[in-house]
């Protein structure tokens, strides 16, 4: 454990993201507030901080916990932060209206064909 960690490696170590890369451009594009100011890669991350980090899987509230840039198991990441309950509860909600939307509509049996997808990109304004 360090006491000095940029936000791109401890979002890497955290495991938010696969990448350092992909952490340090989810920070540029303003997807990662530390303490409710947008976070640049190289910003320090410190014990206390509370951080909003926007990323496939979800949005998630995160109070640090511990810094550090050793990535290593997905158990020990978990102990870096702690998550806020209201961010751990809307993020399981949103999933479970995910899971709900996919049973009620299904997936197509087939890929659409090409005249199936220009009619879709007229319907969405893709044209």
């Amino acid at each position: 454990m360090t006491t000095r960690v940029r936000i791109d490696k401890w979002l890497w170590a955290a495991r938010f993201f696969k990448t350092r890369a992909l952490a340090a451009h989810a920070c540029e594009m303003g997807r990662i507030k530390a303490n409710g100011q947008d976070a640049k890669p190289s910003r320090e991350v410190r014990l206390g901080d509370m951080l909003l980090v926007k990323n496939e899987g979800g949005e998630y509230h995160v109070e640090v916990l511990i810094t550090s840039d050793m990535r290593g198991p997905a158990a020990v990441a978990q102990t870096f932060y702690r998550e806020t309950d209201a961010s751990r509860d809307l993020r399981l909600k949103l999933a479970e209206e995910r899971k709900a939307m996919l049973r009620a509509g299904g997936l197509p049996d087939t890929k659409p064909s090409k005249r199936d997808r220009r009619q879709i990109h007229r319907f969405t304004g893709m044209d």
